[in-house]
């Protein structure tokens, strides 16, 4: 209290001391304590002129809410299983009883190849054992153990411990006596005895017994006998503290604050534990500080943890806050872990109408893919294993006999050859050739659309109730309903092409708009995602992705969907020895880290060998594979005569899209395609395709409306000096 407020109290007191009887009587320290309360809401004496002097404070903070009740809070409670995931899925149980009969299996014939030389060390080390035994025998005989005591005692000079040690000696010395005379009278007796009635086998058994025994018992402590089968490797357990450090060393202000003096600390909402081959930590990171902040310095957090990089998976938690983390540390590097057998490798079937073996995550559990009513787009830097990853699938499809399967591989290296057994087309390279008749192939998909949706729309309701393609419709040959599943491994090359590019990725978007619900599969694979060589339409629309290693955010946000990179799924964290693992999307409700089963050459060729029995089986062995020529399109070779029917004599220059639409009214077949491109792409689609023929296009000018239009045009004379120029070079006949 300041000197001012002092004579402001006694200014008060003493006015209550004049007021007249029947006055109120103030209670003074009542009265300071209100008068310090009120000065200590009292506004600013600039704000007391502006402000009512009777108006109340007002409360920031409303009243803590009562929350929700007993029954609000057990019934939103999570429940922990009461079984291991391992035990309800039948794959991991499996999984896990294989490994443990693999673990004995390989224990057992490990010490039985090294039994003759257990049983030659053991014999040479029994008279050792032997002499141990007497000695032991005669030292415990003559109770040397308590010897020290006893000296002990002497050198004290305290007659009354030494004589009751002595004495104890006495005792212990006179039975142990009596036992080893004992043994000494009946020992000869027995072994007699049995050297006399005992069989040779059970003699020989002893003999062998005795010998291991005292082989056993005559062995060095530091040199045993018997080797490890298994050496388990030490793995630091996960503990809070550790994980504090690591997060401590990550530079970031915010974790630095809370792990400071006065801090909050890092908060820890469930227990570590163990989780498969690693232990998991849910994390809550401090106010702030999101997970993607933490994946920013994957590596440094695995230097904080001193774990190699591969071990470390900080992830977001789905449902929860920006900053609730979860941290996957393994055992070994994911890229170092055996990986696991393709449960198909050997036997069975597949249906693309059900989930099919993809990978496993980072615990080893299998993560499944549907590929009917979705798409597929793969994508990665080169040699992160793509086509690898892309063959997977493809033999899962080629296992079920209704798939037709339409197979490209546009880099020319053969790595889908196995497919070509079932394949009712299929090509290699990245010629203009191949990636002609990979058009076709997309134009006979594109064209089967329709086909597809009028049968469809034709069937019974309680057929067909949800106007889709179900397994029975499949299962009926005459429908042609089968699942049609087309594949393009490097489409980039496809997409960039000059001539076929653009039609190309219209008609792939189109399908995969419209082939969800009419059994058609696109399966894709580039190791270029970017806008030029992937159709923004295509990574758009495409429902399943999966991206290996890329190095930019562009590229990642291109296969795996616009904000991926922001929200945490980045497939720039994997290393160059990540190969075959990459981020899934699409297939669950949340992103996963997916390590995809390896099939090498000898096994793909297996596999499709397999298949084409069992489509030969069910006489869907069809195209290629059965040795039929698949049709092709010759729209190009006839594209100039096509052009000047369409374009008469008295127009000696015409626009480009005009042009196409009047193809595609000459030949609905072979340029509907084009007319369905934006007036751009028809143009560029038109000037690509004339430059094969030395025709070079440029800008044409028409009066529309008393204004002059310039768009991309040609002139109808080159046209009739290219196609006189290929007649007279065409053989007679």
């Amino acid at each position: 209290m300041n000197h001012d407020d002092e004579h402001e109290l006694f200014r008060r007191l003493e006015a209550d001391l004049n007021t007249p009887a029947g006055a109120e009587v103030v209670d003074l320290d009542k009265a300071r304590a209100a008068r310090e309360d009120a000065t200590a809401v009292a506004p600013t004496p600039d704000a007391d002129a502006d402000r009512d002097e009777t108006a109340e404070p007002v409360l920031v903070d409303g009243p803590a809410p009562t929350g929700p009740g007993l029954m609000e809070r057990v019934r939103g409670a999570q429940r922990a299983p009461i079984l291991p995931a391992w035990v309800c899925s039948k794959p991991e149980f499996m999984n896990a009883a294989g490994w443990l009969a693999g673990y004995a299996g390989h224990t057992a014939a490990f010490h039985t190849v090294r039994a003759p030389y257990y049983a030659a060390a053991l014999a040479v080390r029994a008279p050792a054992g032997a002499a141990r035994f007497v000695g032991g025998s005669l030292r415990w005989l003559r109770d040397a153990e308590g010897e020290h005591l006893r000296q002990a005692a002497a050198r004290r000079e305290h007659p009354e411990d030494y004589l009751k040690l002595s004495r104890q000696r006495d005792n212990r010395v006179r039975l142990r006596g009596l036992l080893f005379t004992l043994a000494c009278l009946v020992g000869p007796i027995v072994a007699l005895s049995l050297w006399v009635l005992a069989p040779a086998w059970l003699l020989a058994a002893s003999a062998a017994a005795v010998t291991l025994a005292l082989g056993w018992y005559g062995a060095p402590a530091d040199r045993p006998v018997v080797s490890r089968a298994v050496v388990a490797t030490e793995v630091e357990r996960l503990t809070s503290s550790i994980v504090e450090r690591a997060l401590g060393a990550l530079g970031i202000a915010e974790v630095n604050k809370a792990l400071g003096k006065g801090g909050e600390g890092i908060k820890f909402p469930a227990p570590i534990t163990r989780d498969g081959p690693g232990w998991r930590a849910d994390v809550d990171l401090p106010y702030g500080v999101t997970v993607t902040d933490i994946l920013d310095r994957r590596d440094r957090l695995a230097s904080g943890l001193r774990r190699p990089l591969g071990c470390v998976w900080p992830e977001p938690v789905p449902d929860e806050h920006a900053g609730r983390m979860m941290l996957w540390v393994g055992d070994r590097a994911l890229s170092k872990v055996p990986p696991p057998a393709w449960p198909l490798a050997k036997s069975g079937s597949a249906s693309l109408f059900e989930a099919l073996p993809f990978g496993t995550d980072q615990r080893g559990r299998p993560v499944a893919l549907t590929l009917m009513y979705d798409n597929l787009l793969i994508g990665a830097m080169p040699g992160m294993g793509k086509t690898f990853s892309l063959r997977t699938p493809l033999l899962a499809a080629a296992l079920d006999p209704r798939a037709e399967l339409l197979v490209w591989e546009l880099k020319g290296t053969g790595d889908l050859d196995a497919l070509s057994k079932v394949a009712a087309d299929y090509g290699s390279g990245p010629d203009d050739e191949t990636c002609a008749a990979a058009l076709d192939s997309i134009r006979y998909v594109y064209g089967d659309l329709e086909r597809r949706a009028k049968v469809i729309a034709g069937l019974p309701k309680d057929k067909c109730p949800e106007n889709k393609v179900t397994p029975d419709l499949a299962k009926v040959p005459s429908l042609g309903l089968h699942p049609l599943v087309l594949s393009i491994d490097e489409c980039q090359e496809l997409f960039m092409h000059p001539e076929l590019g653009k039609e190309a990725g219209a008609l792939c978007t189109s399908i995969i708009k419209r082939g969800r619900a009419l059994g058609v599969i696109l399966l894709l694979a580039t190791q270029r995602p970017d806008k030029d060589s992937l159709p923004t339409g295509i990574s758009a629309n495409v429902g399943s992705r999966f991206c290996l290693r890329v190095m930019g955010q562009t590229e990642n946000d291109m296969v795996l969907g616009t904000s991926a990179y922001k929200s945490g799924t980045r497939a720039t964290t994997f290393t160059k020895s990540d190969k075959g693992i990459g981020y899934l999307v699409g297939a669950t409700d949340e992103p996963q880290i997916v390590r995809t089963y390896y099939l090498d050459n000898l096994d793909a060729e297996r596999i499709a060998q397999r298949a084409r029995a069992a489509r030969i089986a069910a006489g869907t062995l069809s195209g290629a594979a059965a040795g039929e020529a698949p049709e092709r399109s010759v729209g190009v070779d006839t594209l100039l005569d096509d052009l000047l029917a369409v374009v008469p004599a008295s127009e000696a220059k015409c626009w480009n899209e005009t042009a196409v639409d009047r193809l595609a009214q000459l030949r609905p077949e072979l340029y509907e395609t084009w007319a369905a491109l934006d007036p751009g792409d028809k143009a560029a689609q038109l000037t690509n395709a004339l430059k094969r023929h030395g025709i070079k296009t440029g800008q044409v000018g028409r009066r529309v409306d008393g204004k002059t239009v310039n768009r991309r045009g040609f002139e109808r004379h080159h046209l009739t000096t290219a196609v006189a120029e290929r007649d007279r070079k065409r053989p007679a006949g």
